[in-house]
């Protein structure tokens, strides 16, 4: 497969999941506003309601201040703020960008449905959002990713292609959950040692059942852990489930085991030497939470632990890009160089130098979030 397809498709894939996260995370916290007290929520900064925005921002990696204090803003800048390059139209419109460079990879019902989702979004004001139904327009994200997947599995074959999509899928997920988990734990660490979220004394408001629940409904698993823990939501048990539960399609030890799948089966199809650095890092990532324990993990090992699985998830990203996009732009740009290399009469090289073509590729905006129109250039010169 061509790096440049490889490249759209796995990033398809996680522009479709951040959209759908997003809209996820918005959805909860406004159905929670709706059990706050109206005076409670006329800012970001006012009281519970306040802290519950302030930890959305944080989930979502968006600055705290946004373009103005109220939820209606910071609504207005995570779902319709084209400048930012993470809200939900940003993401669905660049996933769109990217299937439709690859157009003849995909299938038509696979271009009609994400075609299908962002005319729905576009079309859609910040005012109808929020006078009307916001839950609506969510639900429509949400159900718009999920029947993309679901058309994504049904109607292409399960080859090197699709592995990319799995690859760019749970990637995003990862990345998303590990940073969700890190905002809740932080602040459920520092109420217990008397700090507020910001690290104050005297602030500390321990997050209540409601909170808990939000955090298991904004992963997809209030239901799915209710059935293995029934109804008594503990902190210690949700972080057990969203971590290391082996079944659960969000917990980050079922997404560690598909990422490995995933290299494993490109790996193949590419014939690419055996246990290569992606897929060393891969089950790298694995055996942590095959093989972690919940008790070694709560308390003040939370943050490093989770911080540690950001990072592997990072490195695997690279690694990715290295052996799958970058690797195999430059060496098909050397094969042309060698290629149409004069050669003196003895079949030797002539001693002339060629440059090639700077190498695109995606680079991050933060720890967590990558853009594709910010581009780094790599610059290759081969003597022959």
């Amino acid at each position: 497969m061509l790096s440049r397809v490889a490249d759209c498709l796995y990033w398809m894939s996680r522009y479709l999941e951040r959209a759908e996260h997003t809209a996820r995370l918005l959805d909860v916290q406004q159905y929670q506003g709706l059990d706050q007290h109206a005076g409670a929520r006329a800012g970001v900064g006012a009281g519970r309601a306040g802290r519950q925005w302030e930890r959305l921002l944080a989930a979502l990696r968006a600055p705290a201040t946004m373009d103005g204090p109220g939820p209606y803003a910071v609504t207005q800048s995570l779902v319709f703020d084209t400048a930012n390059g993470a809200s939900i139209v940003s993401c669905v419109e660049a996933a769109r960008d990217n299937a439709r460079q690859v157009r003849e990879q995909i299938s038509s019902e696979m271009w009609e449905q994400l075609n299908r989702l962002y005319l729905q979004v576009r079309n859609t004001s910040m005012d109808e959002l929020w006078h009307a139904e916001p839950h609506e327009f969510y639900r429509t994200v949400r159900e718009g990713a999920h029947l993309f997947q679901g058309i994504t599995d049904a109607t292409i074959s399960h080859g090197e292609g699709w592995h990319f999509i799995q690859l760019g899928r749970y990637i995003e997920r990862a990345g998303a959950t590990v940073t969700l988990l890190d905002t809740y734990y932080t602040a459920h660490l520092a109420a217990r040692e008397g700090e507020g979220e910001g690290g104050d004394k005297g602030e500390a408001v321990p997050l209540d059942y409601l909170e808990w629940v939000g955090l298991l409904k904004s992963c997809t698993a209030f239901e799915a852990y209710s059935k293995v823990y029934t109804a008594d939501v503990r902190p210690d048990r949700i972080a057990e489930f969203l971590l290391l539960d082996a079944e659960f399609p969000r917990s980050l030890r079922f997404m560690a085991a598909t990422l490995q799948a995933a290299l494993q089966s490109i790996a193949r199809s590419t014939g690419a030497r055996p246990a290569g650095r992606a897929e060393r890092l891969a089950g790298r990532l694995r055996a942590t939470l095959d093989y972690s324990g919940v008790d070694e993990i709560m308390g003040e090992a939370m943050h490093p632990y989770l911080a540690e699985i950001g990072q592997q998830c990072a490195s695997i990203h690279d690694a990715v890009y290295q052996t799958y996009i970058l690797q195999q732009r430059l060496d098909g740009r050397r094969r042309w160089v060698e290629e149409a290399a004069p050669h003196d009469g003895d079949g030797g090289g002539s001693g002339a130098v060629a440059t090639i073509a700077p190498v695109q590729t995606q680079t991050p905006i933060d720890a967590g979030g990558y853009r594709e129109d910010q581009m780094q250039q790599q610059q290759v010169t081969i003597d022959y």
